[in-house]
């Protein structure tokens, strides 16, 4: 049985009066330890399909296993505890909390499973430094780089040690050469803690470095050419 399993997902939102089905029956199997990329066009359902597979968003039909648990069938609060404690996400947009510095936005999902503060400090520090941000632990995000405050998220990220990464398009605001180290930085975390991980991604460079990469189109996922 592989760590993550998607079976016939279904997923459609009603727009302009109109019902439209972005996932169809979708499937998807990875294995622990791989490194699957997810590309297509913009707007075919790629952050849909992340968000399903993290529970973000529920499937109208179908469900999501993690490991032993079917995400798809856990009520509100133990979904949201569990996305918490198990699942990182990286998006586009870091979505870093301005008025809090990089140390307390990196520990902010330990202060929410009520880790006890100087735990959550101590952990938070140590993966700011180990994505090369230890002279920037008190900065606020308007005082970083678009690169830094993506390497916050990837810290925040990471910092519960969840089972499987999510990133969704998690180079697509940076220039190319801070794209790349970015690349270079979510491989190395990738490998570091044993990581699941599937990133929706345009850039074909970080698409080439994955085990695998599967093309979205149609609401299902087929092997990209």
């Amino acid at each position: 049985m592989s760590f993550l399993e998607a079976r016939g997902i279904w997923k459609s939102y009603t727009v302009g009066g109109n019902r439209l089905s972005v996932l169809r029956d979708l499937e998807l199997c990875v294995d622990a330890g791989e490194m699957v990329a997810i590309v297509g066009a913009s707007g075919v359902g790629k952050s849909t399909l992340l968000h399903v597979l993290g529970g973000l968003d529920r499937a109208d039909d179908g469900h999501v296993t993690i490991g032993d648990v079917q995400v798809t069938s856990l009520p509100d609060t133990e979904l949201v505890a569990y996305r918490n404690r198990k699942v990182g996400f990286v998006f586009q947009f870091h979505h870093l909390l301005p008025e809090f510095n990089a140390v307390e936005n990196a520990e902010m999902p330990l202060r929410i499973a009520r880790l006890p503060g100087a735990q959550a400090r101590t952990r938070a520090e140590a993966l700011l430094r180990r994505v090369g941000l230890g002279d920037r632990l008190t900065h606020r995000p308007g005082m970083l780089s678009g690169g830094e405050q993506q390497r916050v998220a990837v810290a925040r990220a990471l910092v519960a040690e969840p089972a499987i990464l999510l990133a969704d398009e998690p180079t697509g605001d940076l220039d190319e050469q801070t794209a790349e180290a970015l690349h270079g930085l979510l491989r190395e975390m990738h490998a570091a803690y044993g990581l699941t991980s599937i990133i929706a991604t345009h850039n074909p460079r970080l698409a080439a470095a994955c085990n695998r990469i599967l093309r979205l189109e149609g609401g299902r996922l087929v092997p990209a050419a």
